[in-house]
């Protein structure tokens, strides 16, 4: 942002502080009280921290994803932004038109919708699985264990690819948080090229042998002539596990942790009680955009050129948007918010993301009406992906 930066109110928080990662929304309090703008000291970028700077910026064709400048990565970068470079995810129109409206002709409603029993009966499955009247964490048992089954389900890979694909998804999505490391580099390029050797040889073997799955569906869609090419089909599969996967892992432990906190365990899980947790505790705090001309945001201007950060965990509990922002209210009348981002980018998952919340909430009350904490949660080191590394529980 250059010297515009210092227009900006600074604020200091590091990034890694245990107290910061395990509870960041002290400090979203204490940067909103700045403005609605401020520039964060250690992230290295403006920040939009009330819902309507977030919001407005999300919105606002004017900020894309894309940088307007190429950006030169290292050549050992090369297998993790090759995937990059074909991800809708990456993309403006009239590319992500395009992309976006085939994808959705495999992706339908219907389709989702027809997964609820199947995510009822894993559900089920799951928690019969789990140690009668003993001790277990949550996230790896049930919280991980029904998107990656769902999403490799709904792609038409075998189930038994779990663990890879666990592993390739941590890997990746490693690359988008603040100071990685060079280790967390080198193991996402490996992952990147292990994941695209099995889908290539995957998607061509769909092309021979068709079947009733996403894969399939995607090698099949067309609009005005055009399909998707194999490359995009990659990392379109790519994009729909890593970012549906490790959002709905996040949101389903949160909500967890969350309800058991508040005496809300056994509260129906409805659509309001759905968006309640993901509005109190989102799976995700951070997505970036970039200023492709010099635009008014809440009075203070952002040049063109400038990359900035819109923080969807602070933007969630605005007060300005919220009464009581910080507390948990069943009763709240529900109002939009930023859990899976707004406008071009809004998040393709999030029906899907929505129906497993709301059905894996209801088996786990109903099958495990007692259960309780063991210890207090333990977030993850990773502040802007905001997911419990552990959750300890019993069924009392």
């Amino acid at each position: 942002m250059s010297g515009e930066a210092h227009v900006l109110p600074e604020f200091r928080q590091d990034l890694r502080d245990v107290g910061f990662v395990q509870d960041p929304y002290a400090a979203y309090d204490r940067m909103r009280a700045l403005g609605p703008l401020v520039w964060w000291h250690e992230l290295g970028l403006p920040c939009a921290v009330s819902f309507a700077a977030a919001n407005a910026i999300l919105r606002d064709r004017r900020f894309g994803r894309p940088p307007p400048e190429p950006v030169l990565h290292p050549d050992r970068l090369a297998p993790f932004y090759a995937v990059e470079a074909h991800s809708m995810l990456e993309m403006e129109p009239p590319r992500h038109t395009r992309l976006r409206g085939l994808v959705l002709r495999a992706f339908t409603s219907r389709r989702i919708a027809a997964l609820g029993p199947e995510i009822d009966a894993l559900a089920h499955r799951l928690i019969d699985a789990l140690p009668a009247g003993e001790p277990f964490d949550l996230i790896p048992a049930f919280a991980q264990a029904i998107p990656i089954t769902i999403i490799a389900r709904l792609l038409g890979v075998p189930e038994s690819m779990a663990p890879d694909l666990l592993r390739w998804s941590h890997a990746m999505v490693a690359m988008y948080r603040p100071a990685r490391t060079r280790a967390e580099e080198d193991q996402a390029v490996a992952a990147a090229t292990e994941f695209v050797d099995f889908l290539r040889g995957y998607i061509d073997r769909r092309r021979s042998e068709p079947r009733d799955d996403l894969i399939t569906h995607l090698i099949a869609a067309e609009e005005d002539g055009a399909r998707l090419t194999s490359d995009e089909m990659i990392s379109t599969c790519i994009l729909l596990l890593n970012a549906g996967h490790e959002a709905t892992v996040h949101s389903i432990g949160n909500a967890v942790a969350t309800l058991l906190a508040t005496g809300q365990y056994r509260a129906p899980a409805t659509e309001a009680l759905v968006e309640e947790c993901l509005r109190i505790d989102p799976p995700l705090h951070l997505f970036t955009r970039w200023a492709y001309a010099d635009i008014d945001v809440m009075g203070r201007v952002i040049p063109q050129g400038t990359q900035i950060a819109c923080l969807l965990g602070a933007a969630n509990r605005c007060p300005r948007h919220w009464d009581a922002p910080d507390r948990f209210d069943l009763s709240r009348i529900p109002r939009p918010n930023l859990a899976f981002g707004a406008g071009l980018h809004f998040c393709l998952g999030a029906p899907l993301a929505r129906l497993e919340l709301q059905r894996a909430l209801t088996v786990l009350a109903a099958r495990l009406p007692g259960l309780r904490t063991v210890g207090p949660p333990r977030y993850a080191d990773s502040w802007h992906f905001r997911g419990l590394e552990a959750l300890q529980v019993v069924a009392a």
